[in-house]
């Protein structure tokens, strides 16, 4: 059997588009021959670090994403819904704490990364179909309950997330994102025979498929493959 490609994905709960990029390698990770790595990151640091700026600062951009974000809810079934007021959620609020929080989970975790997949999902939930806050403690632990974890364990979680070793963590994961050439997410990077390559976006899985000698059956793979 050959070894496993290794793909790591960046990622920040306040970007719907990296929601969309998460659930298709959570689908792929058992179909296609890889390991994948989960890598919360911070979202505003990648955009600050590069230069780039956000859609929201541009109109027709931000008109535009509102609209695509419509027709990929339906395309890649994932239960998108634009908050009432998303320049605030996304802008104004943003995600530093939950990322945080995400980070917590990560560094708490052992044995795979089931918890942080979860954590990750139920504050994707909130803010990108619920249009609730994912700011406040009392909004990570009721993420974080859906997800399975307990009441001692999320306790020590938000003893954690503000403690400079979190901090650092998830400065350092950013900061990788970055030297990998990110300048937003969701950002994939392949690991095949000694050479990384970087894909961003949500709309490239045709081509790392190829990249990576695998094949792309839709958002859906399992639908895909039940056709065939």
């Amino acid at each position: 059997m050959t070894s496993k490609k290794v793909i790591e994905l960046f990622y920040d709960v306040v970007s719907p588009y990296s929601w969309l990029g998460f659930e298709i390698m959570c689908r792929y990770r058992n179909v296609w021959n890889i390991e994948l790595k989960l890598r919360p990151a911070f979202l505003g640091g990648v955009m600050q670090g590069s230069g780039n700026k956000p859609p929201g600062v541009i109109p027709n951009k931000f008109k535009y994403m509102m609209n695509d974000l419509h027709r990929l809810r339906e395309y890649f079934d994932v239960p998108l819904q634009t908050p009432s007021d998303p320049f605030e959620v996304m802008f104004k609020k943003g995600s530093l704490s939950a990322m945080r929080f995400v980070a917590a989970v990560q560094e708490r975790e052992t044995g795979g990364d089931k918890m942080v997949e979860q954590v990750s999902r139920e504050l994707w939930r909130r803010i990108w179909s619920e249009d609730k806050d994912i700011t406040e403690p009392a909004s990570l632990s009721e993420a974080a309950k859906k997800a399975g974890l307990s009441d001692n364990e999320i306790k020590e979680l938000l003893q954690l997330y503000s403690s400079k070793e979190i901090k650092d963590k998830l400065k350092s994961s950013t900061q990788e994102a970055i030297d990998h050439g990110s300048f937003g997410f969701p950002m994939m990077v392949c690991h095949v025979d000694g050479k990384a390559e970087m894909f961003f976006g949500s709309d490239r899985f045709e081509l790392m498929a190829h990249c990576i000698g695998e094949k792309w059956l839709g958002p859906q793979p399992g639908k895909s493959a039940a056709k065939l």
